[in-house]
């Protein structure tokens, strides 16, 4: 069922409606002209479903892209937010990583001079 496609089944579903209400209305008892006449009142009313049904289509796809765009938008200020997070943290621990460093090397330096001086 995954190849189903609803858009292209309803095309031929409303095909096969319109041939057979055409093919009924050919063979009724009527006049040729009254038969025409459905036929051309029916047509344009299956016209204007049509386009209305396009209509429809067009403003719900618009809203999907709208919809879509905004969590777009979201999502990338939640990544700016985060690189902006995580670019703190990185600059804190190197600043703390920088103070160990220097502490560290004072440390040394001072037992280096304390061991000299013995």
């Amino acid at each position: 069922m995954s190849d189903y496609d609803s858009g292209s089944s309803l095309a031929w579903f409303l095909a096969g409606a319109a041939l057979g209400a055409a093919g009924a209305l050919l063979f009724a008892p009527k006049s040729g002209q009254e038969t025409r006449e459905i036929i051309r009142q029916r047509a344009a009313e299956s016209r204007e479903r049509a386009y209305e049904y396009g209509r429809e289509a067009r403003d719900r796809g618009r809203e999907y892209a709208d919809r879509a765009a905004e969590r777009g938008r979201e999502v990338a200020e939640r990544g700016r937010d985060l690189y902006a997070r995580g670019r703190e943290v990185a600059d804190q621990a190197a600043s703390r990583f920088r103070r160990n460093v220097e502490e560290t090397s004072d440390d040394l330096s001072s037992a280096a001079e304390e061991a000299l001086e013995a």
